[in-house]
Protein backbone atom coordinates (compact mmCIF):
# COMPACT_ATOMS: atom_id res chain seq x y z
CA UNK A 1 0.00 0.00 0.00
CA UNK A 2 1.44 3.04 -1.23
CA UNK A 3 1.37 6.89 0.01
CA UNK A 4 -0.22 10.08 -1.05
CA UNK A 5 2.08 13.14 -1.83
CA UNK A 6 1.16 16.72 -1.58
CA UNK A 7 4.00 18.81 -3.27
CA UNK A 8 4.32 22.47 -4.52
CA UNK A 9 6.95 21.09 -6.92
CA UNK A 10 9.75 22.47 -6.26
CA UNK A 11 13.21 20.99 -7.37
CA UNK A 12 13.75 19.57 -3.97
CA UNK A 13 10.14 18.51 -3.89
CA UNK A 14 10.81 16.30 -7.30
CA UNK A 15 14.46 14.81 -5.32
CA UNK A 16 11.47 14.01 -2.57
CA UNK A 17 9.40 11.70 -5.06
CA UNK A 18 12.20 10.49 -6.40
CA UNK A 19 12.82 8.85 -3.25
CA UNK A 20 9.48 8.58 -2.25
CA UNK A 21 8.14 6.19 -4.80
CA UNK A 22 10.48 3.61 -3.42
CA UNK A 23 7.34 3.33 -0.96
CA UNK A 24 4.78 3.47 -3.88
CA UNK A 25 3.13 6.77 -4.81
CA UNK A 26 -0.61 6.14 -4.72
CA UNK A 27 -1.21 10.16 -5.47
CA UNK A 28 0.02 13.04 -5.87
CA UNK A 29 -2.26 16.72 -5.14
CA UNK A 30 -0.92 19.83 -6.26
CA UNK A 31 -0.96 23.16 -3.81
CA UNK A 32 0.40 26.55 -4.67
CA UNK A 33 4.01 27.39 -2.90
CA UNK A 34 7.28 27.04 -4.71
CA UNK A 35 5.22 28.68 -7.23
CA UNK A 36 1.79 29.78 -8.42
CA UNK A 37 -0.22 26.66 -9.52
CA UNK A 38 0.00 26.91 -13.12
CA UNK A 39 3.81 27.05 -12.50
CA UNK A 40 2.82 23.82 -10.12
CA UNK A 41 1.07 22.12 -12.68
CA UNK A 42 3.44 22.49 -15.40
CA UNK A 43 6.38 21.31 -13.46
CA UNK A 44 3.90 18.14 -11.96
CA UNK A 45 2.96 17.43 -15.25
CA UNK A 46 6.19 16.95 -16.53
CA UNK A 47 7.44 14.44 -13.69
CA UNK A 48 4.97 12.45 -13.82
CA UNK A 49 5.30 12.13 -17.86
CA UNK A 50 9.04 11.70 -17.09
CA UNK A 51 8.93 9.10 -14.44
CA UNK A 52 5.59 7.31 -14.66
CA UNK A 53 3.67 8.55 -11.76
CA UNK A 54 0.24 9.32 -11.31
CA UNK A 55 -1.60 11.82 -12.46
CA UNK A 56 -1.61 14.84 -10.36
CA UNK A 57 -4.68 16.00 -9.27
CA UNK A 58 -5.32 19.93 -8.82
CA UNK A 59 -5.60 21.71 -5.21
CA UNK A 60 -5.15 25.13 -4.19
CA UNK A 61 -3.71 27.97 -5.50
CA UNK A 62 -4.10 29.88 -2.28
CA UNK A 63 -4.68 29.90 1.68
CA UNK A 64 -7.90 29.32 3.26
CA UNK A 65 -8.15 32.89 3.83
CA UNK A 66 -7.56 33.45 0.26
CA UNK A 67 -3.96 34.59 0.48
CA UNK A 68 -1.00 33.66 -1.93
CA UNK A 69 2.51 33.41 -0.44
CA UNK A 70 5.43 31.98 -2.81
CA UNK A 71 8.47 31.94 -2.91
CA UNK A 72 9.50 32.95 -6.85
CA UNK A 73 11.62 35.90 -4.98
CA UNK A 74 13.81 32.77 -4.56
CA UNK A 75 13.27 29.81 -7.07
CA UNK A 76 11.66 31.99 -9.79
CA UNK A 77 8.89 31.73 -11.44
CA UNK A 78 8.57 28.51 -12.75
CA UNK A 79 9.38 27.38 -9.04
CA UNK A 80 12.43 25.04 -10.47
CA UNK A 81 15.60 26.63 -10.91
CA UNK A 82 17.93 24.94 -13.16
CA UNK A 83 21.65 25.96 -14.96
CA UNK A 84 20.22 24.71 -18.29
CA UNK A 85 18.32 21.50 -18.66
CA UNK A 86 14.99 20.44 -17.00
CA UNK A 87 12.51 18.01 -17.67
CA UNK A 88 10.76 17.76 -21.10
CA UNK A 89 7.83 20.10 -21.08
CA UNK A 90 4.37 18.33 -21.92
CA UNK A 91 1.18 20.26 -22.87
CA UNK A 92 -0.95 21.53 -20.47
CA UNK A 93 -4.28 20.35 -19.26
CA UNK A 94 -7.12 20.35 -16.38
CA UNK A 95 -7.05 17.92 -13.92
CA UNK A 96 -9.12 16.56 -11.44
CA UNK A 97 -9.94 18.29 -8.19
CA UNK A 98 -7.89 17.03 -5.27
CA UNK A 99 -10.49 16.96 -2.69
CA UNK A 100 -12.54 14.57 -4.35
CA UNK A 101 -9.36 12.29 -5.22
CA UNK A 102 -7.98 12.85 -1.51
CA UNK A 103 -11.55 11.78 -0.19
CA UNK A 104 -11.63 8.88 -2.19
CA UNK A 105 -8.20 7.21 -1.44
CA UNK A 106 -8.46 7.91 2.21
CA UNK A 107 -12.03 5.88 2.09
CA UNK A 108 -12.06 2.73 3.74
CA UNK A 109 -7.84 3.22 5.11
CA UNK A 110 -6.48 2.75 8.10
CA UNK A 111 -3.29 4.54 8.91
CA UNK A 112 -2.70 5.95 5.69
CA UNK A 113 0.16 7.79 5.21
CA UNK A 114 0.67 11.25 3.62
CA UNK A 115 3.89 12.84 2.75
CA UNK A 116 3.37 16.90 2.70
CA UNK A 117 5.93 19.11 1.18
CA UNK A 118 4.22 22.43 0.96
CA UNK A 119 1.65 24.52 2.54
CA UNK A 120 -1.07 22.01 4.85
CA UNK A 121 -4.21 23.80 2.76
CA UNK A 122 -5.20 20.87 0.72
CA UNK A 123 -4.89 18.45 3.89
CA UNK A 124 -7.02 21.11 5.94
CA UNK A 125 -9.72 21.50 3.33
CA UNK A 126 -9.98 17.84 3.14
CA UNK A 127 -10.51 17.58 6.97
CA UNK A 128 -12.88 20.27 7.01
CA UNK A 129 -15.18 18.55 4.48
CA UNK A 130 -14.63 15.21 5.60
CA UNK A 131 -14.18 15.16 9.12
CA UNK A 132 -15.17 11.11 9.47
CA UNK A 133 -11.86 10.39 7.26
CA UNK A 134 -9.86 11.99 10.12
CA UNK A 135 -9.30 8.55 12.28
CA UNK A 136 -7.77 6.94 8.89
CA UNK A 137 -5.14 9.48 8.68
CA UNK A 138 -2.37 7.44 10.10
CA UNK A 139 0.31 9.93 10.13
CA UNK A 140 1.05 13.26 8.14
CA UNK A 141 4.78 13.53 7.83
CA UNK A 142 4.90 17.34 6.71
CA UNK A 143 8.81 19.14 6.06
CA UNK A 144 8.11 22.69 7.20
CA UNK A 145 7.62 24.41 10.67
CA UNK A 146 10.70 25.50 12.37
CA UNK A 147 12.06 24.73 16.13
CA UNK A 148 14.42 27.18 15.89
CA UNK A 149 15.60 30.00 13.18
CA UNK A 150 12.98 30.57 10.39
CA UNK A 151 13.44 30.45 6.78
CA UNK A 152 11.06 33.13 5.64
CA UNK A 153 10.46 35.77 8.94
CA UNK A 154 12.71 35.11 12.02
CA UNK A 155 10.50 33.23 13.57
CA UNK A 156 8.24 31.29 10.84
CA UNK A 157 9.49 28.56 7.96
CA UNK A 158 7.99 29.06 4.48
CA UNK A 159 5.24 26.28 4.02
CA UNK A 160 3.77 27.20 8.00
CA UNK A 161 3.58 31.18 7.42
CA UNK A 162 1.73 30.76 3.54
CA UNK A 163 -1.06 28.76 5.34
CA UNK A 164 -0.82 28.65 9.03
CA UNK A 165 -4.45 28.39 9.34
CA UNK A 166 -4.40 25.12 7.89
CA UNK A 167 -1.92 23.80 10.40
CA UNK A 168 -4.18 24.71 12.96
CA UNK A 169 -7.25 22.90 11.68
CA UNK A 170 -4.97 20.26 11.44
CA UNK A 171 -4.03 20.22 14.56
CA UNK A 172 -7.28 20.93 16.01
CA UNK A 173 -8.47 17.94 14.82
CA UNK A 174 -5.65 15.52 15.98
CA UNK A 175 -4.46 14.11 13.54
CA UNK A 176 -0.67 12.72 13.51
CA UNK A 177 1.89 15.15 12.20
CA UNK A 178 5.72 14.33 12.05
CA UNK A 179 7.22 17.79 11.53
CA UNK A 180 10.22 17.78 9.64
CA UNK A 181 11.28 21.27 10.35
CA UNK A 182 13.69 23.53 8.91
CA UNK A 183 16.68 22.52 12.02
CA UNK A 184 17.24 18.71 10.98
CA UNK A 185 17.48 19.74 7.19
CA UNK A 186 19.90 22.42 7.60
CA UNK A 187 22.43 19.42 8.69
CA UNK A 188 21.97 17.75 4.89
CA UNK A 189 23.74 19.74 2.48
CA UNK A 190 24.43 19.26 -0.49
CA UNK A 191 27.73 20.60 -2.37
CA UNK A 192 28.97 20.68 -6.00
CA UNK A 193 30.47 17.66 -5.86
CA UNK A 194 27.55 15.96 -5.00
CA UNK A 195 26.06 17.03 -7.64
CA UNK A 196 28.71 16.62 -10.48
CA UNK A 197 27.78 13.48 -11.18
CA UNK A 198 24.63 12.85 -11.46
CA UNK A 199 23.18 12.50 -14.75
CA UNK A 200 20.81 15.15 -16.75
CA UNK A 201 18.53 16.48 -16.19
CA UNK A 202 18.59 16.38 -12.36
CA UNK A 203 22.51 17.39 -12.44
CA UNK A 204 21.33 21.06 -13.97
CA UNK A 205 18.47 21.27 -11.68
CA UNK A 206 19.85 20.12 -8.60
CA UNK A 207 22.48 22.77 -9.65
CA UNK A 208 20.41 25.48 -9.50
CA UNK A 209 18.75 24.75 -6.04
CA UNK A 210 22.59 24.58 -5.01
CA UNK A 211 23.25 27.88 -6.27
CA UNK A 212 20.69 29.40 -3.81
CA UNK A 213 22.94 29.02 -1.32
CA UNK A 214 26.33 29.53 -3.41
CA UNK A 215 24.44 33.10 -4.09
CA UNK A 216 24.39 34.12 -0.51
CA UNK A 217 28.00 32.81 0.15
CA UNK A 218 27.83 29.46 1.27
CA UNK A 219 29.66 25.99 0.24
CA UNK A 220 26.37 24.39 -0.27
CA UNK A 221 22.83 24.13 0.42
CA UNK A 222 20.63 22.36 2.65
CA UNK A 223 17.85 19.75 1.48
CA UNK A 224 14.70 19.93 2.59
CA UNK A 225 11.54 18.20 1.26
CA UNK A 226 13.87 15.10 0.52
CA UNK A 227 14.68 14.51 4.27
CA UNK A 228 10.80 14.72 5.00
CA UNK A 229 11.10 11.74 2.37
CA UNK A 230 13.78 10.14 3.96
CA UNK A 231 11.89 9.93 7.35
CA UNK A 232 9.41 7.55 5.25
CA UNK A 233 11.48 5.46 3.44
CA UNK A 234 14.73 5.23 6.38
CA UNK A 235 13.25 5.34 9.46
CA UNK A 236 16.40 3.84 10.76
CA UNK A 237 18.45 7.02 10.43
CA UNK A 238 16.52 9.36 12.34
CA UNK A 239 15.53 9.37 16.09
CA UNK A 240 12.32 11.47 17.19
CA UNK A 241 10.86 13.27 20.21
CA UNK A 242 7.09 13.05 21.03
CA UNK A 243 5.66 16.77 21.66
CA UNK A 244 2.49 18.86 21.61
CA UNK A 245 2.38 21.52 18.34
CA UNK A 246 0.92 24.72 18.71
CA UNK A 247 1.09 27.34 15.92
CA UNK A 248 0.70 31.56 15.80
CA UNK A 249 -2.12 33.00 14.39
CA UNK A 250 -2.40 36.54 16.13
CA UNK A 251 0.66 38.16 17.20
CA UNK A 252 1.69 39.67 13.40
CA UNK A 253 5.76 39.21 14.29
CA UNK A 254 5.77 35.64 15.30
CA UNK A 255 2.50 34.65 12.85
CA UNK A 256 2.83 30.95 11.22
CA UNK A 257 5.52 30.49 14.46
CA UNK A 258 5.73 26.67 15.58
CA UNK A 259 5.80 26.02 19.14
CA UNK A 260 7.02 23.16 20.31
CA UNK A 261 5.83 21.80 23.78
CA UNK A 262 7.05 18.17 25.72
CA UNK A 263 4.77 15.36 24.77
CA UNK A 264 2.31 14.85 23.01
CA UNK A 265 0.38 13.20 20.10
CA UNK A 266 2.99 14.79 17.09
CA UNK A 267 6.90 13.89 16.22
CA UNK A 268 9.50 16.30 15.94
CA UNK A 269 13.41 14.81 14.63
CA UNK A 270 15.36 15.04 17.95
CA UNK A 271 18.78 13.24 15.81
CA UNK A 272 19.67 12.16 12.48
CA UNK A 273 22.44 10.34 10.60
CA UNK A 274 22.93 13.59 8.09
CA UNK A 275 25.68 12.05 5.91
CA UNK A 276 23.30 8.57 5.55
CA UNK A 277 20.56 10.70 4.67
CA UNK A 278 21.95 12.89 2.52
CA UNK A 279 23.54 9.75 0.26
CA UNK A 280 20.43 8.19 0.71
CA UNK A 281 18.13 11.50 -1.27
CA UNK A 282 21.34 11.33 -3.73
CA UNK A 283 20.69 7.75 -4.70
CA UNK A 284 16.80 8.08 -5.67
CA UNK A 285 18.61 10.77 -8.27
CA UNK A 286 20.64 8.47 -9.73
CA UNK A 287 17.88 6.20 -10.64
CA UNK A 288 16.65 8.70 -13.45
CA UNK A 289 19.40 7.52 -15.70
Amino acid sequence: MGIWVDTDMGVDDLAALLLAQRLGIDGISLVFGCAEIPAVRANALAACAAFGWPDPVQGAGCAILGETETAERILGASGQPTRGARLPEVPDRPLAPALPALAGWLDGRSDAQILALGPLTNLATLVLAHPELCANIGCITWMGGATGRGNHTEHAEFNAIADPEALAVLLSRGIPIDMVDLEPCRRVVIEEQHIAPLPQPMRDLMGGYLDIGLSRGRSGMALYDPVAAALLVAPRLFSLSDVSLSVELHDAERLGQTIVAPHGAHRVIAGLDADAVRDLCLSALWETS
